[in-house]
């Protein structure tokens, strides 16, 4: 499947449709209703977020697959806000699209650092995509839940893993 996907900019009459994917995105690791309800508002696709220029959507054929959001607080740096794969097309090479990209506009952007708070359940992907462990993060949606934060060098000298997801 990955030789037919297409990665383009997110459109404003998307973001609810984009949303819904990174829900359901979210609820393949088996969290249960109450937790999803706290996720929404942090997994929720900002109308100026898509109007700024750096939520990208990978699809087949005009079916949504993945949702990429970049964000850039510093100019070195530049975090991956949300990446989210269809369930259904988790192993088909959805997620390795997303990551590429992201890892290109980071560089595009001038960042030499990509940086990510993973769902520990996603800690896997990001490992394989080159990512470190640096430390954790409180989580915007769960009071007291922390995630690991990862870190990649996209320029310069490789970023040291800490002992601790």
């Amino acid at each position: 499947m990955a030789s037919d996907l297409r990665i383009r900019r997110a459109e404003l009459s998307e973001a609810e449709a984009l949303t819904d994917l990174a829900m359901r995105s979210k609820a393949y690791w088996g969290y249960d209703e109450q937790f999803m309800a706290q996720c929404r508002e942090g997994l929720t696709v900002q109308p100026d977020a898509i109007e700024a220029g750096e939520v990208w959507v990978v699809e087949d054929e005009g079916r949504l697959l993945g949702v990429l959001e970049l964000t850039q607080e510093e100019d070195d740096a530049v975090d991956v806000r949300l990446i989210f794969v269809e369930p259904g097309a988790v192993g088909t090479g959805v997620g390795r699209v997303l990551w590429d990209h992201a890892e290109a506009r980071a560089r595009a952007l001038g960042a030499a650092t990509l940086t990510v708070d993973a769902d520990p359940n996603a800690l896997g992907f990001y490992q394989r995509m080159g990512m470190r462990v640096i430390g954790r993060s409180p989580s915007n949606a769960i009071p007291g839940r922390t995630l690991p934060r990862l870190a990649k060098a996209l320029a310069g000298e490789p970023i040291e893993e800490t002992a601790s997801a």
